[in-house]
């Protein structure tokens, strides 16, 4: 069974498991995404924007409960500092702050 890239606005682990963590070049990203679709779980309206344009896909925004299966690859949009709590961020302020994608990968 092929499973979709899940999109996360963190990296976060979604259930008890092993996970491998690494970057990722926005190309490389497009491509896995572009091979193996996606589903996004993405929280806030300007990491979708963003990954939007990143991937060149309909990325929306999706507060869902999301459960990462063994084998499953997670594209996750991280900002290089942490925000002040209790603050949303637009696409423009988290454009200044910076951000990299990682590819998380679920072992077990």
């Amino acid at each position: 069974m092929r499973l979709p890239i899940a999109l996360f606005n963190g990296t976060v682990a979604t259930t008890n498991g092993l996970y491998s963590i690494e970057d990722i070049g926005f190309k490389e990203a497009k491509q896995l995404v572009s091979k193996h679709g996606f589903e996004s779980a993405i929280g806030h309206q300007a990491t979708a924007d963003i990954l939007s344009e990143l991937l060149q896909q309909d990325v929306q925004m999706n507060r869902i409960q999301f459960k990462q299966e063994v084998g499953q690859f997670a594209v996750v949009l991280k900002l290089n500092k942490r925000p002040p709590e209790g603050i949303i961020l637009n696409k423009e302020e988290m454009e200044k702050i910076g951000f990299s994608l990682k590819l998380m990968k679920r072992i077990k």
